[in-house]
């Protein structure tokens, strides 16, 4: 079942001199519950593509769909509130609020809907993530390792379609890294949420089901691991 695509995709930044064509006619769809990574060298359009398919950035040209649904035919109202529940979005840099604790900085999302926390769920990620006896610790109480735990459960705590990650351990050290991997390969299989990574790492991108390769703003190698 398809759950995301990708249109025909452009976006570019400036004009005369400084135009810079960050993605150029991308196109590609992806499976329900499919782990993707994205590599390319540095400046090659994968965090602008991944920002466009969070609703983070508008597309110059092309269109994307998530689970149907037209993402930039959205007024930004619509967006807003896509971008909370829809997509789960987890960068290098933890993006934690620093005067709220764990459990606050985890449900943040549900609390901005004007809606209810599940406490099921909110229990079950703390125990998935391994953050049980730290709910009530603020950010600066915390490892980057846990750090970037809570930062992962408030992507996962609406239960988003799908979730996008932008080089989530470039900021942990190597068994900090494996950990984090592992949780969100976990809830991939768990949840059979979609998983779509950008990574440096080849051990991380050799983990996925697919491989997506971008260069200059293109898809230069499209790869199945494991189909």
């Amino acid at each position: 079942m398809e759950i995301l695509r990708v249109e025909h995709l452009s976006k570019i930044y400036g004009k005369g001199e400084n135009r810079v064509k960050a993605l150029d006619d991308v196109s590609f769809s992806v499976e329900k519950g499919q782990f993707v990574a994205i590599i390319g060298p540095s400046g090659s359009g994968k965090s602008t593509l991944l920002h466009i398919l969070g609703g983070v950035d508008r597309p110059t040209s092309g269109k994307v769909f998530v689970d149907g649904c037209d993402v930039y035919a959205q007024n930004e109202e619509q967006l807003a509130i896509f971008r909370r529940r829809q997509v789960g979005l987890i960068y290098q840099f933890y993006n934690l609020i620093p005067v709220l604790n764990v459990t606050e900085n985890i449900t943040l999302p549900v609390l901005m809907d004007g809606r209810q926390v599940n406490p099921e769920r909110l229990s079950e990620l703390l125990a998935t993530l391994k953050l049980n006896g730290r709910e009530h610790h603020l950010p600066n109480e915390l490892s980057g390792g846990q750090q970037q735990r809570v930062s992962i459960g408030r992507a996962l705590i609406n239960a988003p379609a799908v979730v996008l990650a932008d080089e989530p351990t470039g900021n942990l050290d190597s068994q900090n890294s494996r950990e984090i991997v592992e949780l969100l390969k976990a809830s991939n299989r768990k949840y059979r949420q979609t998983l779509i990574v950008i990574t440096h790492d080849e051990s991380i991108a050799l983990t996925a089901d697919r491989i997506l390769a971008i260069e200059d703003g293109r898809i230069t190698r499209d790869e199945v691991i494991r189909p």
